[in-house]
């Protein structure tokens, strides 16, 4: 009567270990998953900023704090030193410039538009455009420039 284990067990037990181990695994495993997605998001978050509005102008400078960000990418009306007015990277005729954007606002979550101005462009150009854009319902219009201009401070 003693707890003496024969060797028919022993094998049977050896065997009952092997099928458990044998048997393939069902489980997913998720941290490589995480890791790829980890690396792909700082990828985007990097890459991101760098897909603005190509169009090279010289931007006036000013001590202005610069806009919150913005979930979407940002609408922009460009006026380069030569006279061309570009919405986003795509050149535009003056007289094109608000059917145009009405019909892209139309398709987008915020009516923002963005004004970027060469600093060699007349005043009156810029605000010529700005009415434009007014007249058609578009209220929300920001213009750009670069910060580290001069202050108005007497210090």
């Amino acid at each position: 009567m003693g707890a003496s284990v024969t060797q028919s067990e022993r094998v049977n037990a050896s065997r009952r270990r092997r099928r458990r181990s044998a048997r393939p695994m069902s489980e997913i495993n998720v941290t490589p998953f995480v890791d790829v997605m980890l690396v792909l998001l700082i990828i985007f978050m990097v890459a991101a900023p760098l897909q603005t509005v190509g169009v090279p102008i010289e931007l006036p400078k000013t001590a202005a704090q610069s806009l919150p960000s913005e979930r979407e990418e940002p609408l922009t009306v460009t006026l380069t030193a030569d006279g061309v007015t570009m919405i986003q990277t795509t050149q535009v005729e003056d007289g094109q410039i608000v059917p145009r954007l009405q019909a892209i606002l139309t398709e987008r979550s915020t009516d923002k538009v963005f004004l970027r101005a060469d600093g060699a462009i007349p005043y009156a150009r810029v605000v010529q455009v700005m009415g434009a854009l007014n007249a058609a319902g578009i209220t929300d219009i920001g213009l750009v420039t670069d910060m580290g201009g001069p202050t108005l401070d007497a210090e």
